[in-house]
């Protein structure tokens, strides 16, 4: 099932922060801190200063909700709206630097099922900072996915090109999962909408950068129908480019086609491996998702899953072991992991129905147990993704509208600040050295994290 982003952070330097694999602009692997995460006493104390403060600024009121992630790039800080409009906002005050709007959204009475309305863009956007563009895909009128490539400095166009897998109904296609920039390739992912309407696959597609026409478009497509690949950070990539993703339910619960799966694509989109629980009918027969969490690369050749069952799997990446075949799992979450994990060794954050929870890695041999739950949150329909920065493990009650800091090694709460309002699906904050960013509906909240 399609129910509604891993995306770009370009500040490793900045926070202390290594990543797997940046993709031009996006993040296609989990955040890794390969220092033991820690609270620093000046850290600490600017946490003390400003447990339930007021943001630092608000922005405006922008057209459309935000339900991509926010990405920063220097003293900008884009964002992309479903009114299909791209913002760069200014990270010092919040103002506007630039909007630019791309085409019309398309209302939810238009489609046969859904939750968002209207329809714009919905994805994680990928940056490319070498080249200064910005990767961009809406729904737009007529009903049809388009590609849309920025200028950074200032929202022009470049080009555009439809983006839809062939033969694919857009009607039915959710474009929900983060783009991914991987070795001259744009990766774009579709699920279906919530409601499973329609006859829609899993699909991926990629072009070429310069390709001004989409005329290299590659495409993957499950041969299971349904099993969705909407997961909202996309795809993880390793250094080989190869694209690890996770599927949704199928429609069949005695043909195997790729449904409830992790999925290991070659940088052509060919299927080089798989791995799939052993109760995979059931997983389709009841639309638990293990594709509700984007896959996390971790070291030693470790892959971690979970999904809406709330089980965690620990796989090697050089074998997935196809059905069964998972190295280690137990349970994580009471209920469901959606969204997109962080990763600081030996913890790797899980975003779960009923809060962020820590899991503490053992690498030899490979294992992990629960280290301890955050907050209660009003989930929606869990704990927002979290984002490592300053020392600490970020996330958002979406319900609750309250952007959390809690302590990496304990869980315990060192900031709390009230958002404007409550956050759409799956918000994720965004940071930089002084700041962190956080979306609720259609404004953003930015709070001191440095002075």
């Amino acid at each position: 099932m399609t129910t509604h982003t891993r995306s770009w952070l370009p500040l490793a330097a900045t926070l202390g922060i290594a990543l797997v694999l940046v993709l031009g602009g996006l993040v296609a692997a989990p955040l890794i801190q390969r220092a033991a995460p820690r609270l620093d006493a000046e850290v600490r104390s600017a946490f003390a200063r400003q447990d339930a403060s007021p943001a630092d600024w608000v922005s405006p009121e922008l057209d459309g909700a935000i339900y991509a992630r926010p990405l920063v790039l220097g003293t900008q800080l884009l964002i992309a709206t479903e009114a299909n409009s791209v913002y760069v906002l200014d990270t010092d005050s919040g103002s506007i630097g630039w909007q630019q709007h791309l085409g019309d959204p398309v209302p939810g009475s238009a489609l046969p099922c859904g939750n968002i309305d209207p329809v714009g863009i919905t994805s994680t956007p990928a940056i490319d900072p070498q080249a200064g563009v910005v990767y961009v895909v809406g729904l737009v009128q007529p009903t049809h996915h388009e590609l849309y490539v920025l200028r950074l400095s200032d929202g022009t166009v470049q080009y555009h090109f439809p983006i839809d897998p062939p033969g694919a109904d857009a009607r039915v296609h959710n474009q929900r999962g983060a783009l991914t920039l991987s070795q001259g390739v744009v990766y774009v992912p579709f699920g279906g909408r919530f409601g499973d309407c329609g006859d829609y696959h899993g699909r991926v597609v990629g072009v070429q950068v310069g390709d001004t026409t989409g005329g290299s478009l590659i495409a993957y497509q499950t041969p299971s129908d349904e099993a969705g690949i909407w997961a909202p950070g996309g795809a993880a990539a390793d250094e080989a480019g190869n694209l690890f993703v996770a599927t949704g339910n199928g429609g069949s619960t005695t043909t195997f086609g790729y449904s409830e799966s992790v999925l290991k694509l070659s940088p052509d989109l060919q299927v080089q491996d798989y791995f799939t629980p052993r109760n995979w009918a059931e997983l389709n027969r009841g639309d638990v998702d293990i594709g509700s969490l984007t896959p996390a690369l971790l070291d030693n050749d470790l892959v971690f899953q979970a999904g809406k069952e709330g089980i965690g799997y620990l796989l090697h990446a050089s074998n997935l072991g196809q059905i069964g075949g998972e190295v280690f799992s137990a349970r994580v979450c009471s209920r469901g992991a959606y969204g997109m994990t962080a990763y600081a060794a030996p913890y790797l954050y899980v975003p779960c129905t009923d809060g962020l929870v820590a899991v503490q890695l053992d690498f030899g041999p490979p294992a992990f147990s629960v280290a301890w739950h955050g907050p209660a949150v009003a989930g929606r329909p869990a704990a927002g993704p979290p984002l490592l920065a300053a020392g600490a493990v970020w996330g958002i009650d979406l319900g609750g509208g309250v952007l959390y800091g809690l302590d990496p090694a304990s869980g315990a709460v060192r900031f709390k600040g009230g958002l404007p309002g409550p956050a759409r699906n799956f918000s994720t904050p965004a940071a930089d050295a002084r700041h962190v960013y956080a979306p609720a509906g259609r404004q953003i909240a930015a709070f001191v994290i440095a002075d």
